[in-house]
């Protein structure tokens, strides 16, 4: 009997030391607000009134549940119980419904007393449980008693990333919860596959939950804003971005296209218009799914745009009309040619004459602007002559037939250098949403004001530039100073004919996973392989140049380090894995962890406007 006694006290211990073990994992967590968006994004958790999570409190067993049942597919639909799951969760409880489909779905159980304590604070091995239920796990997939199997699984499948409740009697608070059910995204079930998928999402290619794509997928909308469009939303804004800026909900403006996600609290406004005659609808006016107004395709996104310019609907071709883009740059509505902000300004990228449609069946020619405008978007506009490429131009809409005047812009002298944190150029603060635009001969790219903190400009690099009525910049048009405008890759091949005069050169290049070949050119660049700079038409550059190496290193968050040097990589920078002589598109992620030779290539200096274009993993 002694014997059976010690014996079940040592059992005891091993037990209590099991269940005492350490079980998080906080140092290898993504950052909390990736986490945070993604499980709020999704409708799992969502925030007070103001948005705030409220991360710090413990989380119920009630709240528990309804994060566990809106994690699952068709958990958002779940109304109110039809009886009485427990004695103290009546009918009339906030979350009967949600637990009893937790019931009914096998996900979680009461006590042996009858009841189910929806406000008793949950314990991490109780919410470990239930998480793993989602996966598809049954109490025979878990060796020992309950609860070490299951948090011995929890553990092997990496739930407990981020996760700082430690012990199977801790209590979860809301950040803990956050990062449990973000892991979950990514956790494979019982069949093997992500289980992401099962909600109708996928991960990247580092193996994350793909935010972008989650949360488009989650979003709603568009409507167009009019007085009073804030009614038409479920709840009260706790962000507003308008044009990717964090600004006050009063700064969205009429015409602006809005969407929004209500778990996030959260609203994106989008100002993007396109103004001028419409040149054709395809693939037919019964059946529209693009329109070209100014020469440029516009896909059209929404049903109510593609009635719109329908042959049922109020615009035809020859109209003049306004289109409102959406966040993806097709077409979410389309008004009347008042609603144009009615100005775009750019550079002039070519002058042809082109072929428009009358409205009444036949066509008429007119000498034809290409305008690479501010905001990154090329439009073609009719002029009567007196514009040459690389001119900057305003084209404003006027008149109720929307008539389009171009006017020449003089040249803007401006030089000094940016501050430290991007938001001063000399006296001049950067305007909310002002529009940059670095040109590199005929092609340009949109950059943020953080794009240019500390660099210098001089006024050979400042084309044009014009303030608001409150003294800040709010257009400023740049000539190569980023060095974003450009293409990169790597040469894969060079190769060299003939000889002298009769010289001709051959490459084949990546640029991006894409592949070009460009036999038998007179043009001899200034490269030999590897790592490229392209400038130009891709399948037929005006020019190429090798980027400079920096020295082996290792990629830490933004950065490439190479000894005591560091290096800030580019917003887009490529990664290629060097085998056997190929180069194959690879992620950032394979950089940072990969334990073989990782080197880097730049552009030009950093103080320059330089970054990191190309990582290659060997």
């Amino acid at each position: 009997m002694k014997i059976k006694r010690l014996f079940s006290a040592l059992l005891s211990l091993c037990l209590t030391l099991a269940l005492a073990l350490p079980v998080s994992a906080a140092g290898n967590a993504v950052s909390l607000e990736d986490a945070s968006q993604a499980v709020t994004a999704l409708g799992i958790m969502s925030g007070d009134g103001s948005g705030n999570l409220n991360l710090s409190a413990k989380v119920t067993r009630a709240e528990f549940v309804t994060m566990v049942v809106k994690a699952s597919p068709g958990g958002d639909g779940v109304g109110q119980a039809a009886t009485s799951p427990y004695p103290d969760v009546p009918r009339s409880h906030w979350a009967s419904g949600y637990v009893e489909a937790a019931v009914n779905r096998g996900l979680v159980s009461g006590f042996s007393d009858g009841t189910f304590r929806p406000n008793q604070e949950i314990k991490l091995a109780e919410a470990a449980s239930m998480v793993l239920s989602l996966l598809g796990y049954e109490a025979g997939d878990f060796s020992g008693s309950y609860p070490s199997g299951q948090l011995s699984m929890y553990q092997s499948l990496k739930l407990n990333r981020g996760v700082t409740a430690s012990q199977a009697a801790s209590l979860l608070t809301r950040q803990d919860a956050v990062y449990l059910f973000y892991n979950l995204l990514s956790a494979k079930t019982r069949e093997g596959t992500p289980y992401i998928q099962q909600l109708g999402h996928s991960l990247d290619a580092s193996g994350k939950p793909d935010l972008v794509s989650l949360i488009n997928g989650e979003m709603e909308g568009p409507v167009v804003a009019q007085s009073g469009w804030q009614s038409s939303l479920p709840f009260s804004p706790g962000k507003v971005y308008r044009n990717g800026s964090l600004v006050s909900v009063s700064a969205v403006q009429s015409y602006d296209v809005v969407y929004w996600n209500a778990a996030m609290g959260t609203v994106w406004a989008y100002a993007k218009k396109a103004t001028g005659p419409i040149q054709a609808i395809e693939p037919s006016g019964a059946n529209p799914t693009s329109v070209t107004v100014a020469g440029r395709i516009y896909p059209i996104e929404t049903s109510a745009a593609s009635y719109a310019l329908s042959d049922l609907g109020q615009y035809h071709l020859g109209d003049t009309v306004t289109l409102l883009l959406g966040r993806s740059g097709g077409v979410a509505a389309v008004a009347d040619v008042s609603a144009s902000a009615g100005e775009t300004v750019g550079i002039v990228t070519a002058v042809a004459k082109s072929s428009y449609p009358d409205g009444s069946g036949g066509t008429y020619t007119a000498q034809t602007v290409t305008l690479l405008g501010t905001d990154g978007q090329t439009y073609q506009y009719q002029t009567r002559g007196g514009y040459k490429v690389g001119s900057v131009v305003r084209a404003t809409v006027a008149g109720s037939g929307g008539e389009v005047t171009l006017r020449g812009l003089g040249g803007s002298s401006l030089s000094g250098q940016v501050s430290a944190d991007g938001a001063r150029l000399n006296q001049y603060a950067f305007a909310q949403g002002v529009e940059i635009l670095d040109v590199s001969d005929n092609r340009g790219a949109v950059i943020y004001p953080s794009r240019l903190a500390g660099l210098k400009l001089d006024s050979g690099k400042v084309r044009w530039y014009s303030l608001n009525p409150q003294g800040e910049i709010d257009i400023l048009i740049l000539n190569d100073v980023t060095g974003d405008a450009y293409q990169y890759g790597v040469l894969t091949r060079f190769e060299e004919l003939g000889e002298g005069m009769s010289s001709y050169y051959s490459y084949t290049y990546d640029l991006g996973g894409v592949t070009y070949s460009l036999p038998g050119s007179t043009t001899r660049f200034r490269v030999s392989g590897g790592p490229i700079q392209l400038l130009g038409d891709p399948a037929n550059p005006d020019r190429m140049f090798s980027l400079t190496a920096a020295k082996a290193g290792q990629v830490t968050g933004n950065q490439f380090i190479a000894g005591s040097q560091r290096y800030t990589l580019a917003d887009n920078v490529l990664v290629y894995e060097q085998r056997d002589g190929r180069y194959l598109l690879s992620s950032l992620a394979r950089a940072e962890e990969s334990g073989g030779s990782v080197t880097a290539w730049y552009d030009k200096a950093e103080s320059e406007g330089g970054r990191i274009r190309v990582i290659v993993v060997k």
